[in-house]
């Protein structure tokens, strides 16, 4: 009976009842009480790390035999279908510094017996030097098909200008001999340390070739800014003119004695130069050439972390 005591009344049809409104709104607090669960941040990329850096020069120097066979290659094409081939390398290295040789030995006074050695060595090695800066800043360009074609090291390329300035040099060499014969020079010990010379230029040929090579790649006026820079700096290097003699010249304290201290290319020139002449290289030239290949690289690093990954969408 309605009303009775222990009687329930069931709720009218539509109607809401206390329990489903406590249900409602607890599933609503509980909602808004209870956060979402934090997400994890998303992983770091790992296209921009040392570790990627590091493995794309180890990885392109495992592959020898490619950048081996294709700074060959480039030799070869170059002079295809050339009479003398390779040897015009030499032919052009040795009139152009006979010739500035002869006529600075005598703009100068110097004899002509040391003078033209010292200028022989010169242009080979700076031809090394210069060859690796304007080359490295066409370094990518200049391959862009291979870059998007073949799943290679971008260290690749790099190791391969380097051995093709080293074949270069190799067809060069053999003027500084020929000049030996002719001249007699003084040799001694210290000329073993043209070996640890030409190693740290070598070390510089690689970085120089990465820096350049990226920048160029993203700002391609840097490589004729290169070209401008390089001629002038040949001018202010003592290639075709001797450090000693301008020091006698002008004094030792003089302001254009110093700018030659503070060119870096005087210094590269120093360490290889110096111990085929048998002369004694003082120690801080040393010192300067390695700071500058410690520096370059950190450089080179840094910009091969950042931008390797951006090389193949900017050639």
């Amino acid at each position: 009976m309605a009303g009775s005591p222990g009687s329930t009344e069931s709720p009218a049809p539509g109607s809401i009842s206390d329990t489903s409104v406590f249900a409602v709104g607890s599933s609503l607090v509980s909602t808004a009480v209870d956060p979402e669960p934090v997400r994890p941040p998303p992983a770091e990329s790992d296209s921009r790390t040392f570790r990627r850096a590091f493995g794309d020069l180890s990885s392109g120097f495992r592959q020898s035999e490619l950048w081996l066979l294709l700074g060959w290659q480039d030799i070869k094409q170059r002079y295809r279908r050339s009479l003398l081939g390779p040897l015009w390398i030499t032919i052009a290295t040795a009139v152009t510094a006979v010739a500035m040789g002869l006529l600075y030995s005598q703009l100068f006074g110097n004899e002509i017996s040391s003078f033209l050695p010292y200028v022989m060595l010169g242009f080979i090695f700076w031809g090394f030097i210069s060859g690796s800066i304007l080359e490295g800043a066409e370094l990518f360009t200049t391959n862009e098909g291979l870059i998007k074609q073949i799943p290679a090291p971008l260290s690749v390329h790099v190791y391969r200008l380097t051995w093709r300035q080293l074949i270069i040099f190799a067809h060069n060499i053999p003027l500084y001999a020929v000049l030996l014969i002719i001249f007699p020079q003084p040799v001694n010990w210290t000329v073993v340390l043209v070996l640890p010379g030409i190693a740290l230029l070598v070390l510089n040929a690689v970085w120089v070739s990465i820096v350049f090579g990226i920048l160029s790649t993203r700002f391609r006026d840097i490589g004729q800014l290169l070209a401008t820079a390089v001629q002038l700096v040949f001018f202010m290097t003592p290639i075709i003119w001797s450090a000693t003699d301008l020091e006698k010249n002008v004094g030792a304290d003089s302001s254009r004695v110093k700018l030659v201290q503070i060119n870096p290319m005087y210094h590269y020139l120093e360490i290889t130069r110096g111990p085929l002449l048998g002369e004694s290289v003082a120690l801080y030239h040393w010192l300067i050439v390695i700071a500058c290949t410690i520096g370059g690289w950190v450089l080179a690093l840094m910009i091969l972390r950042n931008y390797r990954a951006r090389v193949a969408y900017w050639v």
